[in-house]
């Protein structure tokens, strides 16, 4: 983070992306210097004295009210999730809370038991950081199965929906535009970590994606925010072929940041047909690990009890 603070950084960045033209502006052809709108058009647009809203953008004052920080948001053109951001990086900054080590997430009793009721859709629950909380078999089977089904259940194994993207070979591969899927998993950290600027883990997996994925590092410089809930993908699986899913983020109830994601498929679609194979496929697949399992808890067994075996009696 640069000397201008969170809040700095993403006024920088945003008037550095609007032209003149953008706000309605006259641009007359003069050579800028600088990129997107100036300070001063800025400040002009905003309300503001120049000066104060250097200030601002420097870093150098915190006390900004709602009502002046509304005003720059509609000078700079941002949409309501990115007006949320900026009020929460200007509370972030007047905070300044000592970092604290999260504890770890975990799904409820009732979040597990209404993925088990979902069984023809393939679900799984994501927490803030978009650790992999939870999943059924058929979110585990179009999602990861690559992977062990039971890593959810092991905080330290826990797979990462935003690192398997970006440093998984498997799961990049899942999305025909990657780039699309990757912007907008960025743009929804990116406002996440506005509204917890003090979670170490947080910032851990943000530091570690931006040292090893230039294009992470690239994206995320740009300061775009977005939720990351409802966008239609197709997804290219090596097990069942092409498929367009849509997938939608929904909030749980009662519990803060962690959500129930759901891929979906238009009924009678080909791809409807593709994931009810997948299924198929999930549960043949559970099943012979589950005779595997037997036949190893057998085998066992009658080591420990036959003659000269740890269950033989003396």
């Amino acid at each position: 983070m640069s000397e201008r603070g969170r809040l700095g950084d993403f006024l920088y960045a945003r008037r550095s992306q609007l032209r003149p033209a953008d706000v309605g502006l006259k641009d007359y052809g003069d050579r800028r210097r600088v990129a997107g709108l100036r300070r001063e058009e800025l400040a002009l647009l905003a309300g503001v004295s120049a000066s104060y809203y250097t200030r601002l953008e420097q870093g150098q004052s915190v006390g900004a009210s709602a009502e002046i920080l509304d005003a720059v948001a509609g000078a700079l053109c941002l949409d309501e999730s990115e007006r949320r951001h900026l009020h929460d990086l200007a509370d972030a900054g007047r905070r300044r809370a000592p970092a604290r080590r999260p504890r770890p997430e975990q799904a409820g009793t009732a979040t597990l038991h209404l993925l088990s009721t979902l069984e023809s859709v393939p679900a799984l629950v994501s927490g803030r950081r978009t650790d992999v909380l939870a999943w059924n078999r058929l979110g585990h089977a179009l999602f990861a199965a690559h992977v062990s089904p039971d890593s959810p259940q092991r905080a330290a194994e826990r797979p990462n929906l935003a690192r398997m993207l970006f440093l998984d070979p498997h799961t990049r591969a899942l999305y025909a535009d990657w780039t699309a899927k990757a912007k907008a998993v960025v743009e929804n950290l990116r406002m996440v970590a506005g509204r917890y600027p003090d979670d170490t883990l947080l910032t851990s997996l943000i530091g570690e994606l931006t040292v090893k994925s230039p294009e992470f590092a690239a994206m995320w410089t740009g300061h775009q925010v977005h939720p990351c809930d409802f966008a239609s993908y197709e997804m290219r699986h090596p097990l069942v072929g092409t498929l367009t899913v849509t997938q939608q983020s929904l909030n749980l109830p009662q519990v803060t940041d962690q959500h129930l994601v759901l891929a979906v498929t238009e009924p009678g679609s080909p791809s409807r047909a593709a994931v009810s194979l997948l299924a198929q496929a999930a549960t043949t697949a559970s099943a012979h690990s589950g005779e595997r399992a037997d036949r190893h808890a057998h085998h066992t067994a009658d080591q420990g009890s036959g003659p000269g075996g740890l269950g033989a009696r003396p």
